[in-house]
């Protein structure tokens, strides 16, 4: 990464590698300084700000007037405005109007904080710019720079705050990288220059903002490599190493969508260098090529045992769902090429007062209410439950254990969660840790980690295997099939309501509700699906519907908390759920 700081599509990337300012006189001398001003000026101009009239009135050309306010703004930091003028006369017309010039300073600094800001450095031995500060430390080094700058000019203008708020005005994230050839197959060569992250911080609360709110529509397979002869400017990409289950998947994103790239840490598991270093991946993933296309496809390399894919740079697909989705695509159709049964839903180990313990699985697409019912069962369970640890919250899979048993395991440590349907009594008890997307838009969501990896690729035993029915107003809360064939009728059509998490509304289905993988290879999930149910129902597993209710009006939050009750019930063998008792 050549450049020292680079704004684009909304994302400012500072390159600490190549300059770290450690002074007020260099951040303002700084070429990252200058362009986030050359950006304001263009900005404001073509708002036609209040402010920009001011401006304008003053030095018409756009040129000298991004000298003059660095300039002044560098002079403020160590004298008065009396001062300034008297030393510099022509800068007396920029302090004719001081609450201007102060609506000024405070239009600046909001435009920087509005940018979604990150730091990179590269863990390289030769550093220009970062020294032998430590990266986490850097960055609180810088935040307290732009503070201190802020309010030092706020200050020489005449403006005292009396109430100071330490909000993140540094980054928002920063990341630590490394150049890395990877163990690629000759036909991926073109990404061998990418840089990959080795490390991430982030400064909460993170709330990222993308161009849409929902995904659309299943990922198509093709018949061609999408990625092979791609051509790549190792600039503009950075490599998350991603675990996705058991699986290694090489995720390469464009640096304008940085948000859809650095929210990953949230949701798989980052790969330390020893776990990829002589390994060639599962899975590839090139989120962001800018082809002017609109390409979302998957394709089998069976020449190298590996799925790929690319997604185009489009503001359509501007949204963590396709970033998360894809990865997951891939992942089921190399694990149903292992004749594995990839879940879409979400599990909970559950352990009991009495010491026993339940492993609940609870199936359904999108907006069915496995995550609301998982964690009204936190919720009003209480009494009951000593530990209950989520294993997975979107996407599992079934496996087979010794002497053939049915085993579950999970493919994320976080979650992707939405806000819409949750209410004040949902135990998220580290919000603080959250990344928060579009949280003002419908289907608002955060991705927040909740499992450790070694828990979600450990083996488990099933103890429930449910439908979430969001769609049914009638009927119990929680009931069983008798025979796989009955319970397949019901899983294998996947229907729900579908509640605006994507483009579809009212009653729809996909197979297995599970349009990441199965859908695309029906025929050859349909062998493996009707084999995992009757070994199921051999074993006694317990396989039933549980009717969340969610897509019912009016039953957003009671539908997912009878539910949760139902199972509750079930488990403990009370008619009456009890609670413990208030704290004095």
């Amino acid at each position: 990464m050549a450049y020292k700081f680079n704004i684009t599509r909304g994302n400012a990337i500072l390159n600490f590698s190549e300059e770290f300012c450690q002074s007020r006189c260099q951040l303002i001398e700084s070429e990252s300084f200058a362009k986030v001003l050359e950006k304001y000026i263009k900005h404001i101009k073509r708002t036609d700000t209040t402010v920009y009239e001011y401006l304008h009135a003053i030095q018409d050309d756009d040129v000298d007037l991004l000298k003059d306010l660095r300039d002044v703004f560098k002079l403020l930091l160590v004298m008065s405005v009396e001062e300034v003028c008297a030393m510099r006369s022509q800068m007396k017309a920029y302090f004719k109007d001081c609450d201007m010039f102060i609506a000024l300073v405070e239009d600046v600094y909001l435009y920087w904080r509005r940018l979604q800001r990150y730091a990179i450095v590269f863990n390289e031995t030769k550093r220009a710019g970062y020294q032998n500060v430590q990266f986490a430390d850097a960055q609180t080094e810088f935040e307290e720079l732009v503070l201190e700058v802020y309010r030092s000019i706020q200050s020489a203008v005449g403006k005292k705050d009396k109430v100071l708020r330490q909000i993140t005005a540094g980054v928002n994230a920063g990341l630590a990288v490394t150049h890395m050839r990877p163990f690629l197959p000759y036909e991926y060569r073109n990404l061998d220059e990418i840089p990959f992250i080795e490390s991430v911080v982030i400064h909460p609360p993170f709330i990222a903002y993308s161009k849409r709110n929902k995904r659309d529509g299943v990922f198509p397979e093709i018949k061609t490599n999408p990625i092979e002869d791609k051509k790549f400017d190792a600039d503009s990409w950075l490599c998350y190493p991603a675990k996705v289950g058991d699986l290694l998947c090489f995720v390469y994103f464009n640096t304008k969508f940085m948000a859809q790239g650095v929210t990953l840490c949230n949701l798989f598991d980052l790969a330390d260098e020893t776990e990829y270093r002589n390994r060639k991946p599962d899975l590839i993933y090139v989120y962001g090529y800018e082809d002017g296309e609109m390409n979302q496809a998957f394709y089998q390399d069976e020449s190298n045992d590996m799925i790929v894919a690319l997604l185009s740079a489009s503001d359509d697909f501007d949204y963590f769902g396709y970033m998360k989705k894809m990865c997951l695509t891939l992942h089921n159709v190399q694990k149903i090429n292992h004749r594995e049964l990839p879940v879409h839903g979400a599990m909970v180990k559950m352990t009991l007062r009495n010491g026993e313990t339940k492993n609940i699985v609870v199936m359904g697409d999108s907006g069915a209410g496995k995550s609301e019912t998982i964690e009204q069962i936190k919720v009003l369970g209480e009494a009951y439950i000593t530990d209950l640890k989520t294993i997975y919250d979107d996407m599992g899979l079934l496996s087979l254990g010794d002497k053939g048993k049915v085993k579950t395991s999970g493919t994320e440590i976080g979650a992707f969660v939405r806000l819409d349907d949750l209410d004040a009594g949902y135990s998220f008890k580290e919000l603080d840790r959250s990344v928060f997307m579009n949280p003002d838009k419908v289907n608002a969501r955060i991705v927040i980690p909740i499992t450790d990896y070694k828990d979600v690729v450990a083996k488990h035993d099933v103890d429930l295997f449910l439908y979430a029915n969001n769609y049914d107003e009638e009927g119990e809360a929680l009931s069983f099939f008798e025979t796989p064939d009955e319970a397949l009728k019901v899983f294998r059509a996947g229907n729900r309501m579908a509640k605006g998490t994507t483009t579809e509304y009212g009653l729809v289905g996909s197979y297995f509700a599970n349009p990441f993988g199965p859908v695309q290879r029906r025929e050859q999930t349909e062998p493996i699906l009707q084999d995992y149910f009757k070994r199921m129902f051999k074993q006694g597993v317990k396989v039933g519907q549980l009717r969340t209710r969610l897509g019912i009006k009016g039953n957003e939050h009671q539908g997912p908390k009878d539910a949760a009750m139902a199972i509750l019930k079930y488990v403990t063998g009370e008619e009456t759920l009890k609670e413990l008792p208030v704290e004095e």
